[in-house]
C-alpha cells in the first residue's frame, strides 16, 4: 500500500511526468533527427563538431535551431539560401503547417508563392499590402499600375486644358481667372512633384505646408512636360537578348557522349537531341555535373568520352555561375569596352540600362557586389548577340524586380536556352524540356515542370506547381482540373512550333484557373458584402472592386488568345 506521503509523491510525479509529455521530453531527439534530415544532413555529420562546418552549413543549423524553438514570431531573412532543392520542399512543408506567424524576407518567387498568405511590398513610398501569395500579388500590381497610368495620362490632359486657359487669358480681360488658376496649377505641379499623381488623391494644399513661388506660364508647361509617369519610377533592368542570327533548326545532338574529367565519370548521356526555340533545364543534385555540362557546351572542358555535335550558325552565349569570365582588375565601363569596342559615352549610356549609374561605371570589377557582378555579367552576354544561350544560375544575388526583367526577356528569346537554376520560379514560367542528372546518367523529360513534377513518385513531388495561380486566404471552394485537350483541335500545327503550343497551352490554363479562383474570390465578397457594416463593408467594397477589375483584365488577357 502506498501511504499519504506516497501518494503525495507519486501525483507530483504525474504532474511532472505530463509536463515533460507536453514539452516534447519524449519526442525531440526524433524531431531534431527530422530537422537534420530535412535541412540535408546526413546521419554520419551529426556529431561533426561546429567549427569545421562551412558557413553554409552554419546558416542551416542555426534555421534548424529556431525550428525546433517553435517561436510565436518567426523572422527568416533568405531562408532558401544555401539549401538544395529537396531542403527548401521539405521547409516549405514545414512552414505551410506554422502554427505561429511568419514574417519572411525572400528573392524566392516559387518559395513565396507556396508559403505566404500576404505580401508587404517596398518601395520609396512606404509599405503596402497585398492579400494571397507572390503570384496573387503580381495580377495586383498590374491591375494597380494600369489604373495609376490612366490616372496620371487623364491628370496630365487636365493640367493641359488648365495651361490653355491660362495662356489664353493671362493677359485679357480673365486676367484675375487666369492668375488664380495659374497659382491652383502651380500648387498641384508640386504636390505632384513631391508625392506622385497617386499619392496626391485626396490630399489639399494645406497638407504638405509649403510655400512657393507662382510659376509663369512657360515654366508651368515645362515643369507638367518633365512630370514622372509611375513607371518611370519602376527601376528595372532594361535588357535585351536579340540573336543577331536565327541559325538553323537543330541545335545540339550527342552521341555515347559522356561528361566529366579523365580520372572523374559524371554521367553519361546517350543520345539527345535539341532543337531551336526549346528552353531546357537541366536539373539534379549539388555536384551532379550541370555547371561541367555547360562547360562543356561551350567548348571549356571536352568530352571525356563520346560524340557532341553543335548546329550551323549558332552563336553561344555564356554567363558563368561565379563570373569568371569578368575581369576583376578592370573597372567596369573598361570591362564593357573591351567586350565589344564603343565609345565611352555609348558605353556609359549602355550600362545605365543595367543600372549603373554615375560613378558605378568606374568601379573595379573586383570590389562589385554579387548582384552588380550578375547585372554586368548579363550585359556582357547581351552584346552577344546569341542564338543559344548558355546560363548557369543567372538570377542569383539578382532582387525580384531584375528577375521579373530578365524573365519576361527570356520568355520572349527568339533562340535555344539550356538552364541551370534553382529559381524554380524561372525554371517553371521558361522550360519546355527538363533534363535530370541522377545516378549519373541524363534523363529527358519532354515538357513543361509543373508535367515533370506531376510524374514523379511520393510526397512533395505529386504537388502541381503553384507558383503560377492566385492564392487568396478567404477562398475555401475546390475547383475542379482545368481540362486543356481541347486546345489541340485550334491550334494550327503549321503556324505554331513546338515551344509556341506548349506556351499557348500553359497560358491559357493559367489563365483560365485564375479566372475560376478570382469568381470564387469574388462571389465570397459579395456574400459578405450583404452582412457587413461600418468599416469591414468599405473594405469588402474596396475588395470588390479590386476582384472584379482583376477579373476583367483576366478575361481580357485570355480572349487576346482567341
Amino acid at each position: 500500500e502506498v501511504g499519504e506521503m506516497g501518494e503525495g509523491v507519486l501525483g507530483e510525479y504525474g504532474r511532472i511526468q505530463t509536463l515533460y509529455e507536453h514539452g516534447g521530453g519524449y519526442s525531440y531527439q526524433h524531431e531534431i533527427k527530422r530537422v537534420l534530415h530535412g535541412l540535408g544532413f546526413a546521419p554520419d555529420t551529426w556529431e561533426t563538431p561546429l567549427a569545421h562546418l562551412s558557413g553554409g552549413q552554419k546558416t542551416r543549423i542555426l534555421l534548424g535551431r529556431l525550428l525546433l524553438e517553435k517561436p510565436d514570431l518567426l523572422i527568416l531573412d533568405e531562408p532558401t539560401n544555401h539549401l538544395d532543392t529537396a531542403a527548401i520542399e521539405w521547409l516549405e512543408k514545414t512552414l505551410r503547417s506554422w502554427s505561429g506567424v511568419l514574417l519572411i524576407v525572400s528573392h524566392d518567387r516559387y518559395f513565396l508563392d507556396r508559403v505566404v498568405t500576404q505580401v508587404w511590398a517596398m518601395s520609396q513610398q512606404g509599405v503596402k499590402s497585398y492579400k494571397g501569395n507572390y503570384s496573387g500579388y503580381v495580377q495586383q500590381r498590374e491591375i494597380e499600375w494600369q489604373h495609376e497610368e490612366t490616372l496620371f495620362t487623364n491628370e496630365i490632359a487636365r493640367l493641359e486644358a488648365e495651361l490653355i486657359f491660362i495662356r489664353k487669358n493671362i493677359a485679357g480681360g480673365k486676367s484675375d481667372i487666369a492668375k488664380g488658376k495659374l497659382k491652383r496649377l502651380t500648387r498641384e505641379i508640386v504636390l505632384i512633384e513631391a508625392v506622385g499623381i497617386v499619392g496626391m488623391q485626396g490630399k489639399s494644399w494645406l497638407q504638405i505646408g509649403e510655400r512657393v513661388r507662382t510659376l509663369s506660364v512657360n515654366e508651368a508647361a515645362q515643369r507638367i512636360k518633365e512630370l514622372p509617369s509611375p513607371a518611370s519610377r519602376i527601376v528595372q533592368l532594361k535588357i535585351k537578348l536579340k540573336p543577331e542570327q536565327q541559325g538553323s533548326r537543330f541545335v545540339l545532338r550527342t552521341k555515347k557522349l559522356q561528361i566529366g574529367y579523365p580520372d572523374k565519370l559524371l554521367f553519361d548521356c546517350e543520345e539527345i537531341k535539341l532543337e531551336r526555340l526549346d528552353c531546357v533545364a537541366l536539373i539534379g543534385l549539388n555536384g551532379s555535373g550541370k555547371s561541367s555540362f555547360l562547360r562543356t557546351l561551350v567548348g571549356q572542358i571536352p568530352p571525356r568520352r563520346g560524340k557532341l555535335r553543335l548546329g550551323d550558325g549558332l552563336v553561344r552565349g555564356y554567363f558563368a555561375q561565379g563570373h569568371e569570365q569578368l575581369d576583376v582588375n578592370k573597372r567596369v565601363l573598361d570591362e564593357v569596352i573591351a567586350h565589344k569596342p564603343m565609345s565611352k559615352v555609348d558605353a556609359r549610356n549602355y550600362l545605365g540600362q543595367y543600372l549603373f549609374r554615375g560613378d558605378d561605371v568606374f568601379k573595379l570589377v573586383g570590389d562589385l557586389s554579387g548582384g552588380e557582378r550578375g547585372r554586368l555579367a548579363l550585359a556582357l552576354l547581351a552584346l552577344d548577340e546569341a542564338n543559344f544561350l548558355l546560363l548557369d544560375e543567372p538570377t542569383n544575388h539578382l532582387d525580384i524586380p531584375s528577375q521579373e526583367a530578365l524573365q519576361a526577356v527570356l520568355e520572349q528569346f527568339d533562340g535555344t536556352i539550356v538552364l541551370v537554376s534553382h529559381d524554380r520560379y524561372l525554371v517553371d514560367r521558361l522550360a519546355t524540356q527538363i533534363w535530370e542528372l541522377r545516378d549519373q546518367r541524363l534523363y529527358v523529360f519532354e515538357g513543361t515542370y509543373q508535367e515533370f513534377l506531376a510524374t514523379k513518385e511520393g510526397g512533395e513531388s505529386l504537388i502541381t506547381s503553384i507558383s503560377s495561380k492566385v492564392v487568396l486566404p478567404t477562398k475555401e471552394k475546390e475547383l475542379p482540373p482545368v481540362n486543356l485537350d481541347w486546345i489541340a483541335d485550334i491550334v494550327d500545327p503549321l503556324k505554331f512550333t513546338a515551344k509556341e503550343k506548349q506556351a499557348l497551352k500553359r497560358r491559357i490554363r493559367e489563365l483560365t484557373e485564375q479566372i475560376e479562383e478570382t469568381e470564387v474570390w469574388l462571389e465570397q465578397l459579395q456574400f459578405e458584402l450583404a452582412g457587413a457594416e461600418g468599416e469591414r463593408r468599405e473594405e469588402v467594397v474596396r475588395e470588390t472592386a479590386v476582384a472584379q477589375a482583376e477579373l476583367d483584365y483576366l478575361s481580357k488577357e485570355l480572349d487576346k488568345l482567341f
